[in-house]
């Protein structure tokens, strides 16, 4: 199969899985990787790593993504809730409940697929930026239609990685140690100090698991979380750092996941000077570039504290997102192993 680009991003690895590749990094997840990462479990202590859905308690911190809301499944003009199935099948000794949910895929503890966040780049040399997405797959047909109405990707969606399945060895960066609850931006400096504090090694096919503290003000707040968190409490990467780009390219992580909401310090623009070019840089550098999946608002706050309690840092992770073809990100429930 011919590749779908002339040119690529400068700093990217397209075609390097193959000109069709959906997976990214996740093709570090092999067999042999997931054996080794599995030796990681000494005690058979397990630890869910997602907060509730329901966490955030609002939209505040994002008026685009609201919790769930559980709405009713009806039944004979009733809501089939705590209901009497006699009422249908004289005789029944059974009762019966049932629902459905609007869940906004990336409010809470998510997966980003690399369909949720593309690029505007001249891939196939024509002179003009187009809209682009990882290793030059777009998400219309080529009649520039959508998989379903108005959205839904036919390529790049959430579940290539559920087909993959996720699991692999976690690495814990606890930034919340090192440097407290302050919103700080983290730079390859911060990273190395901590790596070299804690005795921490990463190796190719690693998911990267940074505790800030985030999702802990998630849930001590409640419903009083305030607009502007993600810019005043808990640090997180700076993505403007350009050392710590490329230390994310060349350190071999399969995955990146934060307790936080964008993984990266949310600076509110870009810096001064800086007319074009990314809001977001290790989103575009990991979903974009390299096919790296980030994980997001993940809750890290008991297996993290176990960890520095026993002078470990490596865990076992298992965490597919929903098998829901098209879309472009989904909730994850994972599980660590320790």
């Amino acid at each position: 199969m011919p590749q779908k680009w002339k040119n690529r991003p400068p700093g990217s690895n397209w075609g390097e899985f193959g000109p069709d590749d959906q997976l990214g990094r996740l093709n570090y997840l092999t067999e042999d990787n997931t054996v080794q990462a599995a030796r990681e479990i000494k005690k058979g202590k397990r630890f869910c790593l997602s907060l509730p859905l329901n966490v955030p308690a609002t939209d505040a911190t994002n008026p685009r993504r609201k919790p769930p809301l559980l709405k009713p499944v009806v039944r004979g003009g009733k809501t089939a809730f705590n209901m009497r199935i006699d009422a249908f099948d004289p005789g029944s000794t059974q009762v019966v409940s049932d629902d459905a949910v609007l869940l906004y895929n990336q409010h809470s503890s998510q997966w980003d697929s690399f369909a949720h966040m593309g690029g505007l780049f001249d891939a196939d040399g024509d002179g003009v930026e187009e809209i682009i997405q990882y290793n030059g797959h777009k998400l219309v047909n080529e009649a520039g239609e959508p998989r379903y109405g108005e959205l839904g990707a036919w390529n790049l969606g959430i579940e290539h990685m559920a087909q993959h399945c996720v699991q692999g060895r976690g690495v814990m960066l606890n930034m919340k140690k090192h440097y407290g609850e302050e919103s700080r931006p983290v730079s390859y400096d911060d990273v190395m100090y901590m790596l070299d504090a804690d005795g921490i090694e990463i190796e190719k096919g690693d998911i990267v698991c940074c505790y800030t503290g985030y999702a802990d003000k998630l849930i001590e707040l409640g419903s009083d979380v305030p607009p502007d968190l993600p810019r005043t409490h808990c640090p997180a990467f700076n993505g403007f750092d350009q050392k710590l780009l490329q230390w994310i390219d060349d350190s071999g992580m399969a995955v990146l996941v934060s307790d936080n909401r964008a993984v990266e310090y949310e600076h509110g623009g870009r810096p001064e000077g800086m007319e074009k070019g990314p809001g977001l840089p290790i989103h575009e550098l990991c979903l974009f570039k390299l096919g790296i999946h980030l994980g997001e608002m993940w809750y890290f706050t008991e297996i993290a504290e176990w960890l520095a309690a026993n002078n470990r840092y490596r865990f076992f992770i298992t965490a597919p997102p929903l098998f829901l073809p098209g879309a472009v990100g989904s909730p994850a429930n994972p599980v660590g192993t320790v």
